[in-house]
């Protein structure tokens, strides 16, 4: 394979096989995560180069089973006479031998600007239609067009047959529609399912209701029964939160936290689509049944389970089913003690994939153990800490997270999770926290994700950390690359995917922006941040009705005041005042950035007054920490001169909130101004 990294598809019938120079990782990427959150079964390998017979094996037969093989043509496979992709190319011909001229297999994609004519590509290539998808910008009408060269519509008599039969049609329809023999045997599997669901409540194992069985012909379906048109991706999962069965609240951080730690383990696998964490533990104490998990998270499969601990030792109970029918897949109790909890994960990820039938590339126990801890204090430590950063809303909470992390590496030195988590508790990325101190914050942030590298360096934890920590030191081309590895190694993460997909809209990469921040709300559905960061990627191409749908998407979600000050700059921009000024002054005592929202939009009314008051409390709350704050309200004064001043201490303490300078609507005013070109220059945002 020499130099070339390859990525395709599971053999599961609809799949999509990707080959590419690895030099054009980047485009492909952007393609596979087009076509997954289209629905359509991906393969991606993200993983260094393996080579060996098994993994060329595993490569052939993904060729061999695949519905539909994608070859990325460009100048960097026109410049290679040898490569891997290129063998890639010879068996997807080859296996055209055998195939029917109606059926489209190859779909050739030139991602940049090389010719067709004189190709260096097989002569195959040139007897089907080209796509240009310039640098993978995947538009949804390509995706449409993938779906319907995998699943084509019926043919016309095939419908007309089915019409003719007025008894069947006039009844109900839903998916796992059953003739009258299967119906005997699902009523036989129904009993035997009750049964064993009736094993598990005595255990206290179940902790949610099964999903509806099919109903029968005579029945109507209920609400929650799943519709003809719910095909969320074969090898999608959620992982709802787990019981805590201990006897002690106390320790629903651990349950939880354990929850977390399996849900990010099984994310690691990237023939997994794993439901973002905030959006599984959206269901946690609601009474609903899986139909609806699975519905709100676009998954076929969930898994749950409980936790009973008991100082050192644990009694887990995970269980797996199908989402879609309700039916259980598989269950399982594990009884170990604390300092084996790694190697239970691997366990539980393993029995998860097999039942799953996934096809797995690499060793699970390396994915699913890299970067944790065989010591149970400092695997405690850092479960107490992670719950307290997740829930952190000022620098002092922050503080807390950070003292817990430090706690944990003093057990276990190599605890490569423990040390990204102490650096995205230390990044004072977040304004809201106007943390002290920010360049030694941010400069410890850097320390320690570089620890966390060194010791996994295929962990993503600690590439996204060191990302988040070069970010909120303005050291933006650093900064990328880190997002960039990062995203390499967790194509499918939504932290990795909404974190890196704002930072290119700030960065002026709009479009592949735009399509990372997509693909994080179709994996974290139910988090009101990954809609907020879409709405704030919206607002930077002035594209403020679409923001406006997006921020209204998370403040639906649950309150929550950032969310909705976001809204208010949004409707101030749209020049909606009456809207904007309620948004914020709802929000302007919880949120310190809604005194902001306020004097600007006061200002607009001409209730100057008002407007003044607002900057006040907003610079008494904020003191020296928020120059850019400040200069975004004199910008939108009319004030040049105190907004341009502004910024410039911003520029000189290296302030925070200056990522967004670049592409921030509420500062257009100034973009015509020598001195904010200059302060644009000094900031050396990448081209």
């Amino acid at each position: 394979m020499g130099a070339e990294s390859s990525h395709g598809v599971g053999a599961q019938p609809g799949a999509v096989f990707l080959s590419y120079a690895s030099q054009d990782s980047e485009a492909a990427l952007r393609i596979c995560s087009a076509l997954r959150a289209g629905g359509i079964e991906v393969w991606l390998d993200q993983s260094e180069l393996r080579g060996g017979d098994a993994w060329d094996r595993q490569i052939r037969e993904r060729i061999h089973d695949c519905r539909l093989f994608i070859a990325l043509i460009s100048a960097q496979t026109e410049a290679r006479d040898e490569g891997y992709f290129r063998r890639e190319w010879k068996l997807a011909v080859d296996r055209t031998h055998d195939m029917s001229e109606k059926k489209a297999f190859l779909l050739p994609v030139v991602i940049d600007a090389t010719p067709e004519r004189g190709a260096a590509v097989p002569e195959k290539f040139h007897e089907v239609q080209w796509t240009r998808l310039p640098g993978g910008e995947t538009p949804p009408e390509f995706v449409a067009r993938v779906r319907r060269l995998l699943w084509p519509e019926p043919p016309a008599t095939a419908r007309l047959s089915a019409d003719a039969q007025p008894a069947l049609s006039a009844l109900p329809r839903k998916a796992g529609w059953l003739s009258p023999l299967k119906r005997v045997f699902a009523v036989a599997v129904i009993v035997l399912v009750v049964a064993t669901f009736a094993y598990l409540l005595i255990d206290k194992t179940r902790i949610s209701k099964p999903a509806p069985p099919p109903t029968t012909s005579n029945s109507t379906p209920s609400p929650g029964a799943p519709s003809a048109t719910f095909n969320p991706p074969p090898h999608s999962i959620a992982v709802l939160p787990f019981v805590n069965l201990s006897g002690d609240k106390e320790q629903e951080y651990f349950s939880d936290g354990l929850s977390e730690e399996l849900l990010n383990s099984l994310a690691r696998i990237n023939e997994l689509q794993v439901a973002a964490r905030t959006s599984s533990f959206y269901f946690k104490g609601k009474d609903v049944d899986l139909n609806t998990v699975a519905h709100k998270l676009n998954v076929a499969s969930v898994l749950e389970g409980s936790v009973r601990r008991s100082g050192h030792t644990l009694r887990v109970t995970a269980q797996l089913n199908n989402a879609i029918s309700g039916y259980h897949l598989w269950s399982q109790t594990y009884d170990r003690d604390l300092k084996d909890v790694l190697q239970m994960q691997t366990e539980i990820a393993g029995a998860v994939t097999s039942a799953l039938k996934v096809t797995l590339l690499g060793d699970l126990a390396t994915k699913v153990e890299l970067g944790g801890t065989h010591n149970p204090a400092a695997f405690d430590a850092y479960l107490r800490a992670t719950k307290v950063h997740l829930m952190a809303a000022t620098a002092k909470e922050e503080q807390v997270a950070v003292d817990g992390f430090t706690q944990a590496l003093r057990l276990d030195p190599d605890y490569a999770l423990a040390y990204a988590g102490r650096s995205l508790a230390l990044s004072p990325f977040n304004l809201a926290t106007r943390a002290p101190n920010t360049r030694a914050s941010s400069e410890r942030a850097v320390a320690d994700a570089r620890k966390s590298i060194a010791l996994a360096p295929d962990l993503a934890d600690g590439h996204l950390a060191l990302a988040v920590a070069y970010e909120s030191l303005l050291e933006f081309t650093r900064a990328n690359e880190a997002y960039e590895r990062a995203l390499t190694l967790a194509p499918t993460n939504a932290h990795v995917l909404r974190d890196y997909g704002l930072f290119a809209m700030f960065m002026g990469k709009s479009d592949s922006g735009l399509t990372m921040l997509r693909r994080a709300v179709a994996l974290d559905p139910l988090n009101y941040v990954a809609h907020m960061y879409l709405g704030q990627g919206l607002r930077a191409l002035r594209r403020y009705d679409e923001a406006i749908i997006a921020f209204g998407d998370g403040v639906a979600l649950g309150p929550a005041a950032d969310i909705g000050t976001e809204l208010g700059f949004t409707q101030y921009l749209r020049g909606d005042l009456q809207a904007a000024r309620g948004s914020c002054e709802a929000v302007a005592g919880e949120y310190d950035l809604g005194q902001q929202c306020l004097a600007i939009t006061y200002h607009k009314l001409g209730r100057h007054g008002d407007a003044e008051a607002a900057l006040s409390k907003l610079q008494a709350l904020w003191v020296e920490s928020g120059p850019t704050v400040y200069a975004v309200v004199y910008a939108q004064w009319g004030d040049s001169a105190k907004a341009l001043q502004w910024l410039e201490t911003a520029v000189h303490r290296r302030s925070p909130g200056l990522e967004g300078l670049k592409t921030d609507p509420l500062l257009d005013p100034l973009r015509n101004e020598p001195r904010f070109q200059a302060i644009e220059r000094d900031l050396k945002f990448p081209n």
